[in-house]
């Protein structure tokens, strides 16, 4: 069974060591978006120039430092947790405040996942 491994990196900093980490280990596939939680658009607090009914990306037009959501599918646990460790020695403990999130779900299929690089 493969798995989608899911990252919201808290440090934009961490980002480029984890996803160097990540492709040291064979991790051949990664898709990043630039992300941010509720809880960072909260402490913001609302804009003058804020619309009655704002959009998503009204709240993202705000000055902030946006985190790092990476998305990588893998063919097997073993793998999930050798990319686990190596975020966690990069970012620290997970279940630290401000340290970044992971989760993992099961993937019933997944077409392309053996697909090499082009050089």
């Amino acid at each position: 069974m493969s798995f989608l491994v899911v990252m919201i990196v808290d440090d934009p900093d961490d980002c480029s060591a984890i996803l160097d980490a990540w492709e040291a280990l064979g991790v051949t596939g990664v898709t990043i978006l630039e992300s941010s939680g509720l809880g960072h658009l909260r402490k913001l607090g609302m804009r003058e120039d804020m619309p009655l009914l704002p959009s998503l990306s009204d709240f993202l037009q705000q000055d902030e430092i946006p985190h790092r959501t990476l998305l990588s599918v893998v063919k097997d646990q073993e793998m999930v947790d050798t990319m686990i460790k190596a975020v966690q020695d990069i970012a620290g403990d997970l279940d630290q405040p401000n340290s970044g999130f992971l989760f993992v779900v099961p993937v019933l299929q997944a077409i392309g996942l053996n697909r090499k690089l082009e050089d």
